[in-house]
């Protein structure tokens, strides 16, 4: 019997999948959770083979979840779901040394068995998720850009910026402009929308 843990905040999808797991001879879900922390305590306590973990959770993300699991429930691995094929968190999912990453519109089989392939001690990573990783650009913004762009991204207005990173207005000016035009956005927000998908920032 492989002990399952079903992390994922969005209540009728929890219990879509809980449902689909529960009609499986072979596997026993042990525990749910909505939130990230209470994901990585329930694991200590339950011993569950295989984390289902939605990659965004609240509290703390599920990638997070993942690398932190590894030393706090050595002889559990994490199978990351994600509604969104982005770059940046399949790299950091593999960084994490998450055991499989898959789409949330996976064929409940398809899942199932994702699920007993990395309880075996394989590796499953969605096709389509593999493809949108290798596509995934180096950042050409330097440093400095990045850390103006980032801080923007939090709200923080150009004067802000300046002050935090003890620059000149104009010169928080001038790196929002460059990362603009590097990152051939239309706009401030454009270019922070495509740091971010990338991973830049």
């Amino acid at each position: 019997m492989i002990r399952v843990l079903v992390a994922e905040d969005m209540h009728l999808l929890r219990g879509a999948l809980v449902g689909i797991l529960r009609l499986e001879d072979d596997l026993d879900v042990v525990a749910e959770v909505d939130r990230g922390d209470e994901a990585l305590r329930l694991a200590e306590e339950t011993e569950p083979e295989v984390a289902l973990i939605d990659v965004d959770l609240p509290v703390m993300d599920g990638i997070t979840v993942a690398s932190k699991l590894r030393s706090r429930a050595p002889g559990c691995r994490s199978l990351i779901v994600t509604g969104f094929a982005r770059p940046a968190n399949i790299r950091r999912a593999m960084e994490a040394e998450a055991a499989g990453f898959l789409l949330k519109d996976t064929p409940p089989c398809q899942l199932v068995s994702a699920i007993r392939r990395v309880a075996a001690g394989e590796r499953v990573i969605d096709v389509e998720l593999a493809a949108s990783a290798l596509k995934g650009t180096v950042s050409p913004l330097t440093k400095r850009e990045a850390e103006v762009l980032r801080l923007a991204a939090e709200g923080a207005p150009a004067q802000e910026v300046a002050t935090r990173l003890c620059l000149e207005l104009s010169t928080v000016r001038n790196y929002l402009s460059a990362v603009v035009a590097k990152s051939g956005a239309r706009n401030r927000v454009d270019a922070i929308r495509i740091a971010v998908q990338e991973g830049w920032i």
